[in-house]
């Protein structure tokens, strides 16, 4: 009898099809987007000693894992290029303008420094069914561009892009 009590209410798998993404500050990235990672978390311990051995206790820091979303680039390098700004925005590498230029951005507008991320999760029928929010992202790495003239066939180009973030939430939809 605990046996029929004890099944799970949904029993359809999670599939790594069903997703959106989206930032607000590039939205030439958003169509393109092909991977996204749910980023892990983890728990620090504390380990307290007595003469025998260490016992583990837990922390109180939350460890956040980096997320890297994976896009097509176009060919006019337009989701590429929106990475790339904000980049040298938060870098200044030639002059403290190119900062300035980031920073006196209008709050709220998805310009900045910082953004929030969205990633959508859906159901096994392409229903919305969580928002997972990542709150003051920026961008920490753009991957490289490969062109290659020895390639037969037209693998078009990705790139990858890896964001840290503050905290990130899950919000259910439906």
């Amino acid at each position: 009898m605990s046996a029929l009590i004890n099944q799970p209410s949904n029993k359809n798998f999670l599939s790594p099809l069903g997703f959106q993404f989206s930032i607000k500050k590039t939205p030439n990235i958003n169509f393109f987007v092909q991977s996204v990672n749910l980023p892990s978390i983890s728990l620090g311990t504390v380990d307290v000693e007595n003469p025998f051995l260490k016992i583990p206790f837990p922390g109180d820091k939350l460890s956040y894992g980096t997320l890297d979303i994976t896009f097509k680039v176009d060919e006019n390098l337009e989701n590429y290029l929106e990475i790339y700004n904000w980049l040298v925005g938060i870098g200044y590498p030639e002059n403290f303008g190119q900062r300035a230029n980031i920073e006196l951005a209008v709050p709220m507008s998805g310009e900045g420094v910082y953004a929030d991320l969205s990633l959508i999760v859906t159901t096994s029928a392409m229903n919305p069914n969580y928002e997972v929010t990542f709150y003051d992202a920026y961008p920490i790495n753009l991957s490289e561009i490969n062109f290659d003239s020895t390639l037969t066939d037209v693998d078009y180009i990705t790139c990858t892009t890896t964001f840290a973030y503050r905290i990130f939430k899950l919000s259910l939809l439906s």
